[in-house]
């Protein structure tokens, strides 16, 4: 499932990865190139999988590690308020 944010939530791409703004409460996230990977992966409209084949081709992780850490971040993202 692809992923959105909020239409109070804006991106800045950084030498480490992305920041992440949420305007509305004034708080800031800042993701490391793992998690940008992934968010750049959905937010294109891959699903997960896409997400995690994309980490496991770009780091070289094993694919189990891959997808909880997809899993993981999407969950964080929709729970904090930031994605859809």
């Amino acid at each position: 499932m692809a992923l959105r944010f909020g239409a109070n939530v804006s991106t800045a791409e950084t030498d480490y990865g992305t920041v992440l703004l949420d305007e509305r409460a004034g708080e800031y996230w800042e993701l490391n190139p793992t998690g940008t990977l992934v968010v750049r992966t959905l937010m294109a409209g891959g699903d997960e999988a896409a997400a995690a084949d994309a980490l496991v081709a770009e780091f070289d992780i094993d694919r189990a590690r891959a997808e909880e850490d997809v899993a993981a971040l999407v969950a964080e993202l929709r729970t904090s308020g930031l994605a859809e």
